[in-house]
């Protein structure tokens, strides 16, 4: 192996998910795994094949598609976990499964209730076991950042003669600063010397994660485990585009240390995890964020009038930010310029029928908006991309003034080649779209969240709607997009949307034989 490079482990399709109101569908999932594979991702945490079909489902069909990364499924040091994992990533080209207990003496006593011993029995059974389904096994000490560094070198030595590939020492509650990690980290991957590879996991809590990362990388560890956004539990994870960056940019700390990411993919893939999961970054957040090229102060722009490094320490194209084209599309654009300009945007794998679908919507857009920018563009392709599943499509919709009478809304939705057509009253316009679709479509929903962003600028601005609708009390709630100038329009979409995603997730399962469930 070579010293010097860094794993890059993601898992924003696993811990990221586990943001509140980030869950996504299979067919979301697969299209942010091909994204890391393109990104350059090392190994790719697909989920918890054990924590239900739908997480099964998911890493079975990453699986089969992804052939660059190493897919690894999550799994609890049961036997049962650990069989369900090697049965989801069967397919995979490259395949991990990732096992692990809790070591430190708070979660041993009371969520455990294990002696040391139980827990070193339990650990190396886990890896045995996991290691009749694949050869690449990684073993974390959960809650390492609190555990005792005598028992986790016992449990070290112990899963590390079992067959365990990686070790990695989670600091699952984000309670630790930076020396204190590093500090860990040197002295177990002194202990694991050649034997194993060292790899760290941190959380948010006390917004150190990165800052605890980096300390590790320069103190042995060679794998990171980090998300998309710095997405998951609580305040979240490492951010991969921090880590990464910093990294790259800092040579003089970190020397050799490189990792194998594209950079230049790295805004794509942030752009479609925050439209996927409906989670956008904040303006200021580094790397990623709106406002992380952007210099308002007027010192800042004298200085980067005449000399772009003044102020920045990265290119914006460095992260794949770039500026707008000076080709204008508009409504007279043919589809060679606009196949032209989604290839500069990225988006190389864009199937013909998706891109026919894209134009058209472009076409629309056109008639209704004077000049078209990137990011325009960009928002087209990716919900195109999500909205495959299409069970209902809105057709027409029509609203009343709600502020001289009662709120009406008139909806006509397409379901197998048949338009279907009624209209509802509600409290407000957004209850009365959406009374009349769950009346069309014969389903109730309960919005449970909902977003409008504005694409771009201007009064002529594309609306992005994201809602989080439940449509049963035992699934999660699905996301849903819409697009639209008009907001209320774009509203129906997502609802619909989210109805689709559903009812996608509900048929795929259902035809699941049982050894998978």
């Amino acid at each position: 192996m070579d010293k010097n490079r860094i794993i890059v482990f993601d898992t924003t399709l696993r811990d990221g998910e586990q943001s509140p109101g980030c869950s996504m569908n299979t067919e979301e999932k697969i299209k942010i795994a091909l994204q890391l594979e393109k990104l350059g991702v090392d190994v790719i945490e697909a989920g918890f094949a054990a924590a239900s079909p739908g997480d099964f489902d998911a890493i079975s069909r990453i699986a089969e598609q992804v052939k660059n990364s190493s897919i690894c499924s999550l799994s609890r040091a049961i036997d049962n976990d650990i069989k369900q994992s090697g049965l989801a990533v069967s397919k995979a080209a490259k395949h991990r499964i990732h096992t692990f207990i809790a070591t430190s003496p708070i979660h041993m006593k009371y969520k455990l209730k294990m002696s040391e011993a139980e827990v070193i029995k339990r650990a190396i059974h886990a890896v045995e076991y996991a290691r009749t389904f694949v050869d690449d096994v990684e073993f974390s000490l959960e809650d390492a950042g609190r555990s005792e560094i005598p028992f986790m070198k016992e449990v070290m030595d112990a899963v590390i003669a079992a067959g365990a590939t990686t070790i990695n020492l989670p600091d699952t509650v984000g309670y630790r600063l930076p020396h204190e990690l590093g500090a860990m980290v040197k002295e177990l991957s002194d202990f694991a010397g050649d034997r194993a590879i060292i790899s760290v996991h941190n959380h948010n809590d006390l917004g150190l994660s990165t800052a605890n990362t980096l300390a590790a990388v320069m103190n042995g560890a060679r794998q990171i485990e980090v998300t998309m956004n710095g997405l998951g539990e609580r305040a979240g994870n490492s951010a991969l585009e921090e880590a990464v960056m910093a990294i790259k940019t800092r040579k003089d700390a970190f020397g050799e240390l490189y990792t194998n990411i594209n950079t230049p993919e790295i805004y794509a893939t942030s752009r479609l995890v925050a439209t996927v999961t409906g989670v956008e970054p904040q303006q200021n957040k580094a790397i990623v964020g709106k406002n992380a090229f952007a210099h308002e102060s007027g010192i800042h722009q004298d200085g980067m009038l005449k000399n772009n490094e003044t102020y920045e320490i990265m290119k914006p194209e460095d992260v794949g930010v770039f500026k707008e084209s000076t080709l204008i599309l508009g409504k007279h654009s043919g589809r060679a310029a606009f196949r032209d300009r989604i290839e500069h945007l990225g988006f190389d794998k864009v199937s013909d029928e998706e891109l026919n679908a894209a134009f058209e919507r472009f076409k629309i857009l056109a008639d209704k908006k004077k000049d078209i920018g990137d990011d325009d563009i960009r928002m087209i392709i990716t919900d195109e991309a999500l909205n495959q599943d299409k069970t209902y499509e809105l057709e027409a919709l029509q609203i009343s003034d709600c502020s001289n009478g009662v709120p009406t809304a008139a909806v006509a939705i397409k379901f197998k080649d048949q338009i279907m057509r009624d209209a509802a009253i509600g409290d407000g316009t957004m209850d009365a779209i959406f009374k009349t679709i769950d009346r069309l479509t014969g389903y109730d929903g309960e919005l449970k969240d909902y977003k409008v962003t504005s694409v771009t600028e201007g009064k002529d601005a594309l609306a992005k709607v994201t809602t989080r609708v439940s449509f049963d009390e035992n699934s999660p709630a699905f996301v849903g997009h819409g697009l639209s100038i008009d907001t209320m329009l774009a509203t129906a979409k997502a609802y619909i949307s989210a109805l689709n995603s559903y009812l996608s997730q509900k048929e795929r399962l259902s035809k699941q034989s049982p050894h998978q469930v």
